[in-house]
């Protein structure tokens, strides 16, 4: 027997609801945001801290309900041991850690911690910029990771508890406090000093107890975590640089949709020249600083002083001239002029 007509609109009717019910849960995955999880290991008040918060501002404005940036400042979420682990597991998608991290991925990124390489933060860039520097950020992709931007903390000044330290036979027999790099271990047994692998956090009450004599980190360094307090001389070398890699899953990032990559690769070198010009800015801010402080002297280095330490240094960049290249040492140079 036929349906009525009245049968037919009501089964038609359910029908549509069905597909309609059916369909909700696409159109909601469709409509949810892509979740982006920064995370760092420095305070937010900091230039890395406060270039991810940039980030986070311009990657929304851009991808509006598209993404949702999630940044996690001061370890909360990895500290400097797991977070690349985490990164590899897509239990994060952005890091930042320093470039001394990346050693163990490829031997290349360890140009950036040959001493009295680049002349000024300037040269830096203008490493960073050209095809070597940005063939790097792209060296570690058969290993999972792909680089974004380089984000600056700044150049390497060295203390010490002795005055003066002007030339290489100022440092010879001392203890330094070192971040752990095969080429900056290398460095201060060039110059007959000891070095010593210590965690951050640690290195103030290692000054001031004389566990280490001496320390190398940024203006910017020196002075939030006071260690012009507890050194007697600050030598003005400039003579290596720490800076942070921001770093993704390269799977992942390989997975996005197109308008999203774009619009997060946009965001990205936005926030970058934000964090690199007030690391510039807070550096310079802090020298100023640390020499009103009158605490430590700050000695200045003559041409004749600073060819001294460079060749004191030749041995460094032989012994890793074979792992590093020549050709991306000679690309490093070149940005000098």
């Amino acid at each position: 027997m036929n349906s009525t007509p009245s049968l037919r609109r009501r089964q038609c009717v359910a029908v549509l609801a069905g597909a309609a019910f059916l369909s909700a849960p696409a159109l909601v995955a469709a409509q949810t945001p892509i979740t982006v999880k920064f995370s760092h290991v420095v305070a937010e008040k900091t230039p890395k801290g406060m270039g991810a918060l940039k980030f986070k501002e311009l990657a929304e404005k851009k991808l509006p309900g598209k993404v949702q940036v999630q940044v996690f400042p001061s370890s909360q979420l990895f500290g400097d041991a797991k977070e690349m682990e985490a990164l590899l597991l897509g239990d994060v998608q952005l890091i930042a850690p320093s470039l001394s991290k990346f050693d163990r991925y490829t031997k290349k990124i360890q140009v950036f911690d040959l001493p009295f390489l680049f002349d000024d933060i300037g040269a830096v860039d203008s490493f960073q910029s050209s095809p070597a520097g940005q063939a790097l950020l792209k060296s570690m992709t058969n290993r999972g990771l792909l680089g974004l931007a380089y984000w600056h903390n700044g150049m390497k000044q060295l203390s010490t508890n002795r005055d003066p330290l002007k030339r290489p036979e100022d440092v010879k027999g001392l203890k330094f406090r070192i971040q752990a790099s095969d080429v900056l271990e290398a460095q201060f047994r060039a110059l007959g000093a000891n070095p010593q692998k210590m965690a951050f956090s640690e290195v103030y009450q290692a000054l001031q107890t004389g566990v280490v004599d001496g320390q190398e980190n940024t203006w910017s360094n020196i002075y939030s975590q006071k260690f012009h307090e507890v050194q007697k001389t600050i030598a003005e070398t400039n003579h290596g640089v720490i800076d942070y890699m921001v770093v993704t899953n390269a799977k992942w990032w390989d997975g996005l949709p197109a308008d999203v990559r774009k619009g997060l690769s946009e965001a990205m070198a936005e926030a970058t020249t934000y964090a690199n010009k007030l690391a510039d800015d807070i550096n310079q801010e802090d020298r100023k600083k640390i020499e009103a402080a009158g605490k430590a002297k700050i000695q200045t280095l003559g041409k004749d002083d600073v060819a001294a330490w460079r060749k004191s240094m030749e041995p460094v960049w032989k012994k890793f001239e074979g792992d590093i290249g020549r050709d991306l040492i000679d690309a490093a140079l070149k940005a000098n002029k």
